[in-house]
């Protein structure tokens, strides 16, 4: 049964993400709002088979556990039994794509376990600034989770060189923190791939996405997970349904992700 899921207080902003957004030249009106494409647009590359082959060219550089072995057999038997016509798409596609279109200066990220989110960013904008919050949950998923001293070494592989933050703890808590501390910073792509309950996810989303600049994108993985289908509830009410934002959502295969550019 779903539940009354909080909402996001949005305040006005003037940050722009120059890499999707127009400067009119001087002297010239404003006619237009600034976001230049939203995600019909870079959504149509997101699934694309030379995508998946980035992906999988990445995963091979990370240092592997059974999850992204078994990512990169996924990927290459789908390149190798539907070639180019392909359709695919994951948190690491979009996260490939985003960065390389919006070229974005920060970068947020809820829930990074061992990095690989944060190393698709990284292989295409390598000076950004990073801010990544975690719990580092020991046996997440039934799976290794590390710690921030790890996911820094997964970065330097990757050739990162911008400024890495790692916050620590409930996001619940270190969220709201973090944004009553630096009350005027914005982020030009966030991923929020933290808590998976109702609740906790609408909370995350929350606090969250009014730090999120015009032009820029927000990332939530997911939404056709069969064990989590309150996440696609989360993804519908908080952002599909917002008219602020474009959105995509590939639920094809996998578990799913969705993506969407705020527009104002």
């Amino acid at each position: 049964m779903s539940v009354n899921l909080p909402r996001p207080n949005y305040t006005k902003t003037t940050s722009l993400v120059p890499g999707i957004c127009h400067t009119p030249s001087p002297g010239q009106a404003a006619w237009y709002p600034p976001v230049m494409a939203g995600a019909d647009t870079l959504g149509a590359k997101v699934s694309r088979a030379e995508t998946v082959l980035q992906a999988l060219v990445l995963m091979q550089r990370l240092s592997p556990d059974a999850y992204t072995t078994y990512l990169k057999d996924f990927y290459s038997q789908g390149l190798e039994r539907f070639g180019s016509h392909w359709r695919y798409a994951d948190i690491v596609t979009v996260l490939l794509c985003l960065t390389e279109a919006l070229k974005p200066r920060t970068y947020l990220e809820v829930g990074v376990r061992r990095g690989r989110s944060a190393a698709a960013v990284a292989s295409k904008a390598p000076n950004c600034t990073m801010a990544l919050f975690d719990m580092w949950q020991a046996n997440y998923a039934g799976m290794e989770n590390p710690g921030p001293d790890f996911v820094k070494q997964e970065l330097q592989r990757i050739g990162f060189k911008g400024q890495l933050g790692f916050v620590d703890g409930n996001s619940h808590e270190t969220l709201p923190a973090f944004f009553a501390k630096n009350p005027d910073v914005m982020f030009d792509i966030i991923t929020v791939d933290g808590d998976h309950s109702e609740l906790g996810a609408a909370q995350d989303m929350c606090d969250v996405l009014p730090r999120l600049a015009i032009g820029g994108a927000i990332v939530f993985d997911d939404i056709s997970h069969p064990i989590h289908p309150e996440l696609n509830r989360v993804w519908e009410a908080l952002v599909v349904s917002d008219d602020r934002f474009s959105t995509f959502s590939y639920r094809e295969a996998g578990y799913g992700v969705g993506f969407a550019i705020r527009k104002y």
